[in-house]
Order: C-alpha cells, then sequence, then structure tokens
C-alpha cells in the first residue's frame, strides 16, 4: 500500500504495539543474588565491565487501516479488488545485537528479522543493519570501519542533513535502520571557554555493485564530514556530503535546552542540482532540476508527569507542491477510468511506476507538522510508554493518525 500524505482525504492509521519480550544481558550492570541467612560479602568482580554484551528484542503489532474508498490511491492499491473501508496488517520484529570488546578493539553486530502479512503479500526478511570494527586507542580517537548507522541530524520525525542514512519513518521514527558500509575517524577535543567541545568525524563510503549499490549512482567513492560544536551551551553540526552517487549537499544542525524541561531544535539543507520526476495531470512526466532547500524546527516539552511532547514543522523542498500532487492524483483518476472502462492498463502501470517511485517515497508533499504526546510507565507499569502521533500534510490538510 503506498502510504501517502497527499491526498485531499483524511486517513486513520490505527496500530496496536504489543511488546511481547524485551531483554538485555549486561553483567556489568546487574548481578542477581539470592541471600538466605548467609552473610553477605561483596565480590568487586561481580562489579567489573564484562567484555560483551549481548540484547534484543521482539515485538507484534497489528495494523487497522482506515481506507477512504473515494480516494486516487484507493483505486491505485486495490484496482484489481474490493478491500472495503478496513483492511488488516500484521507485523513482527525481532532485533538482536551483540558486541565484544577486548582493550582497544570493539565489534558490534546488529540484525533485524521483519515479518510482514498484509493484502499485498506475506514476507520475513531477515537484514543484517550494522556489522563494524572499532578501534580505540585513546578516548579522544576512534576508527571504525563496516556496517553502520550514522544517525546525523537532532530531528525527531524527520532529519534533511541525514545524508548517509536512510530515511525514517515518521510513523516510527524509534525504528532501527539498515546502514551503509562505510569507513570513519571520529576525533574529539574538550576545551575551556565558551567552545567546550569540538569534534571532527570525516567518512568514506563506497558506491560499487553489491556494496551500498542503493545508495545512488554506482562507480563512486564518496566523501561526507560532519563537524560539530558545544558552542554557549548549543549542540551545533555542520556537514556535507559529495562524491558523484549523490548530488552536493551541505546541512547544518542544532539543540538547545531552552529550560530543564523544554528543548528546541532546527536543521537546514541544501542540495546541489536536485532532479525531480514531475507528472501533468494526462501522465506526461519531466525532471525538474534546482537547488532545492530543506528544513526543520521543533520542540520537546517534557512535564513533570513525565508526559512528553514533541512538535515539527518539516519544509521538504525535495517534495510536491500542492499542484503537482494533485496533477499526481487527477492522473490516478484518469488511469484509473480508461482501466475500468476499456481494460487498458498501459496509464495504470505509469501511475503505479510513478507511485512506486518518485511520488511513493515517506512524505512526498513540501510542507507537514508532526505532533507526538506520549506517557512513560502509566499506572506505574515500567516499560511502557504509549503515545499518540499525528501527521498533518499542511498543504492538503490530510492527516494519519497513529495512537
Amino acid at each position: 500500500m503506498f502510504n501517502v500524505l497527499g491526498s485531499s482525504s483524511k486517513s486513520i492509521f490505527l496500530p496496536f504495539i504489543f511488546s511481547l519480550f524485551i531483554f538485555t544481558i549486561h553483567h556489568s550492570l546487574f548481578t542477581i543474588h539470592l541471600l538466605f541467612a548467609e552473610e553477605y560479602k561483596f565480590e568487586a568482580s561481580e562489579f567489573e565491565k564484562k567484555p560483551y554484551r549481548i540484547g534484543g528484542y521482539i515485538e507484534f503489532y497489528p495494523v487497522l487501516f482506515g481506507l477512504d474508498k473515494n480516494s486516487s490511491l484507493y483505486k491505485l492499491n486495490f484496482y484489481n479488488r474490493s478491500e472495503g473501508s478496513t483492511t488488516e496488517q500484521y507485523n513482527a520484529n525481532l532485533q538482536l545485537e551483540g558486541s565484544l570488546e577486548k582493550g582497544i578493539l570493539r565489534a558490534y553486530v546488529k540484525t533485524f528479522t521483519n515479518y510482514t502479512n498484509s493484502y499485498q503479500t506475506e514476507t520475513t526478511k531477515i537484514t543484517v543493519f550494522e556489522g563494524k570494527i572499532s578501534i580505540k586507542p585513546t578516548d579522544s580517537f576512534i576508527a571504525e570501519a563496516g556496517k553502520k548507522t550514522l544517525n546525523w541530524g537532532k530531528g525527531y520525525a524527520w532529519n534533511p542533513v541525514a545524508f548517509l542514512d536512510r530515511t525514517k519513518d515518521p510513523n516510527d521514527p524509534e525504528l532501527s535502520r539498515e546502514g551503509f558500509i562505510v569507513g570513519s575517524l571520529d576525533f574529539t577535543k574538550s576545551l575551556s571557554g565558551p567552545l567546550k567541545t569540538f569534534s571532527f568525524t570525516p567518512v568514506l563510503i563506497p558506491v560499487y555493485s553489491g556494496v551500498n549499490d542503493d545508495f545512488g549512482e554506482l562507480d563512486h567513492l564518496n566523501f561526507a564530514s560532519k563537524f560539530y560544536f558545544l558552542l554557549y551551551d548549543t549542540d551545533i553540526d555542520l556537514m556535507f556530503l559529495t562524491g558523484g552517487s549523490k548530488t552536493t549537499r551541505y546541512g547544518m544542525d542544532f539543540s538547545r535546552n531552552l529550560a530543564s524541561n523544554l528543548e528546541i531544535h532546527g536543521e537546514f539543507s541544501w542540495i546541489n542540482d536536485f532532479k525531480k520526476t514531475i507528472t501533468d495531470s494526462s501522465g506526461n512526466t519531466s525532471q525538474d532540476r534546482y537547488n532545492a532547500i530543506n528544513y526543520l524546527i521543533g520542540l520537546r516539552y517534557l512535564t513533570e508527569k513525565d508526559t512528553t511532547f514533541i512538535l515539527e514543522y518539516y519544509h521538504n523542498g525535495t517534495g510536491y507542491n500542492h499542484k503537482e500532487m494533485s496533477d499526481f492524483f487527477t492522473f490516478i483518476d484518469r488511469a484509473y477510468e480508461m482501466y475500468t472502462s476499456e481494460g487498458n492498463r498501459t496509464m495504470l502501470n505509469k501511475a503505479i511506476n510513478l507511485a512506486s517511485n518518485a511520488y511513493g517515497r515517506i512524505n512526498p508533499a513540501k510542507n507537514y507538522l508532526y505532533l507526538r504526546i506520549s506517557q512513560k510507565d502509566p499506572f506505574d507499569i515500567l516499560y511502557w510508554t504509549p503515545a499518540v502521533t499525528l501527521i498533518t500534510n499542511i498543504d492538503d490538510k490530510s492527516f494519519s493518525l497513529m495512537p
């Protein structure tokens, strides 16, 4: 199903998430003792940091989608079947991770197994999200090589400066993402004065057949870098990416506590010579090339009762404006009408291809508003944080609501 917040209809997604099992084995954190009548004896070895760590979680969450049968996307998704006003999807995730340290060396691996059963298909996919080797000869220097997630950016739902990361799902921003194979260095220097910390992180990203081949254009060795400053109690990052697989882009972000329970953050990115595929209402496609500007501004507020409010505004300079999205939906309607009246799938196939690529990416429109309200450990139930998330397409007033 193409989850595009761009139609004039409203969509409500109702997932119910049940965490079944969360575990962490980390002997440096805890040791369980059964004390009988004997005197307790302190053993220092029981509290020493162990060289290994194993952890993970498993979760199952059914999702009920409320469908607008009059929307263009409904016609595109269900042109050859009648699904009614709702459809179900069943999901399960298993994440396992482990690390091993020996001296200045550290190995880390994270695997992710996803099971999905929807109206489209039933799939099980196992992916190595991360697998890397680290060398840390000093506290201020670390070198890493392997598959890793960089996690650039300060935004919660979106990260326009995350040039080296896969796109977040705003419906579940904390979900782990698959990394890319990179080589990186990280140098950190602590200082006195207004500038308290400085760090420099250069990154190499090879893109060849079989190596990061979904990152961008093949046969390029790309270079990126991030500069971090803790200046006047404000976290600031400057970053860039160049090399040929993607057009050159620059970015910056910041984060600052306005109070002990109130934080403001923002991101800004500039993408040189961005290419965007556009269709008119008749299905004629063209490419628009321009320098794209993206930015985000957000607030995070924590109440005394551990209720967290996250509010973000995101301008997607690479996205489609209201007219461009309307033309796309009009084309879908025309393609569907041709299919139902003549049995001709030519235009419908083109619409499906556009929805699977340019128009089908997460949040393809220009302007979005995000609100998430979560409550930590309600009713003293530990490790449970229920939340409600609202994502609104400001341009056409469509929205998704996810409890």
